[in-house]
């Protein structure tokens, strides 16, 4: 927001002058008012203990009007109290009386010593209430700095957190409204407010500034007006900027309607709070970059990784049936019908376990996008393990025993079951002898922490090498291979 104009910037300086007269005049008025009602009923005191009940000197009693107001008012009103009470004393109870002259040496000793034991009196009461006041003050601005940080170091999100930080502000800072606006694309936005009212910035309010000694001010300042737009609410406005490592990322705003700027302990609690989110938002922001560019860097592993695994998986079929492609196609190599028909059947095997493999590349892009979606339905494990057996890649003179409890049934997606079978199978195959055997288990769990009715546990086995134990434990990550003769084969 820009500064104001010359002119602009008196109107708002005498504005605040007149305000602060009328707040002195308001509190000069109240303790006058006080001062003569405190004197008022110290004097009836007086009059009740020395002319009624015989006490020759009562004159002490002011002490306690002179400390009444030490403690509601300060050092001042102290002062103030304690001269009207020597000189109410003597005008009305020192001889002569009704006058302000003192014709006995002790009467002058007694109204001397009234004054000072009164101001003396009010000063440390007033000292003492100035204490209290400060320890008061420092507790609530500790546990109103208390509840914000609670709130940053357990929240899901500083966003999230923003609005809850934003009333506890208002009620601690005695606010009648507090909002954070956030920098984007060049312009603040509301990014958490203490209530659900629309949020303007406003176009008049006091900035908090920090010099490069530390010392804190106000200064009034007024931003262009924007057309068609004006302030909600009347009332002082103030402003303190969110900073980090000296980059502005936004402003803590805050309206209440008693004029004049925030003492110094409400000041303090809003700069620490600005400070505070300023931190926890830059952390966040921070966070968001460095996942960025984890994602990004795992992207690339990822697609490296496919393109290898891809140009690996892809020739072995291509291959195939391109050799038995060119064989048909050898006007010098004679088939008969029969080794016709073992060559096309090799051909579209091949081009079955392609298509898988183009699938599979597919559904991995899907899962990584969030847009495969897992049907549930109840499946006979027989049906889908022979699916499954039909279209692995066995090849020529292998053989996969299957033993498949009757009547065995799961609830899972029939496509992804049939899939992870078929992936298994062809892993089996594809990393055994060719007289390794290949065998498919479905039965019933009947020992251990999931027996139960309808459980079952099925299993490919086989007879090769099996996973390393250095392996075992990253057997189920992309592209990690077994490499190893540790374990059994089994899945």
């Amino acid at each position: 927001m820009a500064t104001s104009k010359p002119d602009a910037g008196v109107d708002l300086r005498e504005g605040m002058v007149d305000r602060g007269r009328i707040a002195v005049v308001r509190r000069a008025t109240a303790v006058v008012a006080a001062v003569a009602l405190a004197v008022a009923v110290a004097s009836v005191a007086v009059e009740v203990l020395e002319g009624r009940l015989g006490v020759e000197n009562a004159s002490s009693v002011y002490l306690v009007a002179v400390a009444a107001i030490a403690i509601a008012f300060g050092v001042p009103g102290a002062i103030v109290t304690a001269l009207a009470s020597v000189l109410v004393y003597d005008y009305l109870f020192t001889q002569p009386r009704h006058t302000l002259t003192v014709s006995d040496p002790g009467e002058w000793l007694n109204l001397v010593l009234l004054l000072f034991v009164a101001v003396t009196v009010g000063e440390l009461a007033a000292i003492q209430r100035s204490r209290a006041n400060a320890a008061a003050a420092r507790e609530r601005e500790s546990r109103a700095l208390f509840d914000v940080t609670r709130a940053l170091a357990g929240r899901e999100s500083t966003l999230a957190a923003l609005p809850g930080i934003a009333r506890m502000v208002a009620r601690d800072a005695a606010m009648e409204r507090v909002w954070f606006a956030l920098a984007a694309d060049g312009d603040e936005r509301t990014a958490g407010a203490s209530d659900d009212a629309p949020t303007t910035a406003p176009t008049a309010y006091a900035a908090l500034h920090v010099s490069p000694t530390g010392h804190v001010a106000w200064t009034q300042v007024r931003a262009p007006a924007i057309p068609g737009t004006a302030d909600a609410r009347p009332g002082s406005r103030f402003r303190v900027r969110l900073e980090s490592a000296g980059r502005p990322i936004g402003s803590l705003w805050a309206t209440r309607r008693s004029g004049g700027v925030p003492d110094e302990a409400t000041t303090r609690l809003l700069r620490v709070t600005a400070d505070l989110v300023a931190q926890a938002v830059s952390q966040d922001r921070l966070a968001d970059e460095t996942r960025r560019a984890e994602i990004a860097q795992q992207s690339d592993a990822l697609k490296s990784a496919l393109l290898e695994s891809v140009s690996h998986d892809l020739r072995t079929p291509l291959a195939s049936i391109r050799a038995s492609a060119g064989t048909l196609m050898d006007p010098v190599v004679s088939l008969d019908a029969d080794e016709t028909r073992m060559t096309a059947e090799v051909i579209d095997r091949q081009a079955q376990r392609l298509n898988r493999l183009v699938g599979n590349l597919l559904d991995v892009s899907r899962i990584e996008g969030g847009a495969l979606r897992v049907t549930r339905e109840a499946l006979d494990l027989e049906d889908v393990v022979g699916r499954a057996v039909e279209h692995a890649d066995v090849g020529p003179g292998r053989t996969i025993e299957l033993a498949v409890e009757p009547d065995a049934a799961v609830v899972a997606d029939p496509i992804l079951l049939e899939e992870v079978l078929v992936n298994l199978l062809d892993n089996a195959i594809r990393h055994t002898p060719r007289a390794a055997r290949v065998r498919v288990v479905v039965a019933p769990i009947t020992t251990g922490e999931a027996t139960g009715a309808g459980v079952v546990r099925l299993t490919v086995e086989d007879d090769g090498a099996g996973v390393a134990d250095d392996r075992i434990g990253r057997i189920f990550e992309r592209f990690v291979g077994g490499d190893g003769t540790a374990r059994s084969a089994r899945t």
